[in-house]
């Protein structure tokens, strides 16, 4: 009777093999939505930011004009006389307003995560385009900056920031922004494949 009723009991028990496998959240607690929208929160605070360090970079002073000892002229510095800085302010605007689409669709990824694939396909599509825009937007502006820091001789650009100083320190506090946006940008277009990799595999 005792060998009966072990048996009877152990029938009852589930086998071991049909247990529940462990949630996906408990093997990984790292959220990477929740961090995907913060990125791209921080890429939209960086490029706006950026736009509005060059926007306002602006600065007037006497300037002598060469052959003329004694002749000063008033000059103003400012990004719009640079065709690079002025492709520098638009591609860092529309990169703003890509982080800000971006941000509200992965904000909806978080709300219903039926969609996450198509969405991180996209994303990671995307990131790597606008940081492309974004580098050689930032490599535009440097070679600008670095010949207004240091000129050139042999083409006869003089140097400007020794002149235009405030000028000078708002355009490089805005290329380390804008940089700043490409490497979180680098980071993003890296998340969304990983991430999506991994829920092919699952």
């Amino acid at each position: 009777m005792a060998a009966t009723d072990k048996t009877a009991v152990d029938s009852e028990l589930p086998p071991k093999s049909e247990a529940a496998p462990p949630d996906a959240a408990a093997k990984c607690p790292f959220n990477y939505s929740l961090v995907d929208v913060a990125l791209r929160v921080l890429v939209f605070a960086a490029t706006l930011t950026s736009v509005v360090v060059m926007v306002t970079s602006k600065q007037t002073e006497l300037v002598s004009v060469p052959g003329f000892p004694g002749f000063r002229l008033t000059l103003q510095a400012k990004f719009n006389q640079s065709p690079a800085l002025v492709y520098f302010v638009a591609a860092l605007s529309v990169t703003g307003l890509y982080s800000i689409i971006t941000t509200l669709a992965s904000v909806s990824v978080v709300l219903k995560p039926v969609y996450s694939k198509s969405f991180l396909l996209v994303f990671a599509s995307l990131d790597v385009v606008f940081v492309g825009i974004v580098a050689s937007a930032t490599g535009a502006a440097g070679a600008v900056g670095y010949i207004g820091l240091k000129g050139n001789k042999h083409a006869g650009w003089t140097k400007i920031c020794d002149i235009y100083d405030k000028f000078c320190r708002h355009t490089a506090s805005s290329l380390a922004l804008s940089l700043f946006a490409a490497i979180l940008l680098v980071l993003l277009s890296m998340m969304s494949t990983f991430t999506l990799y991994k829920k092919i595999r699952h």
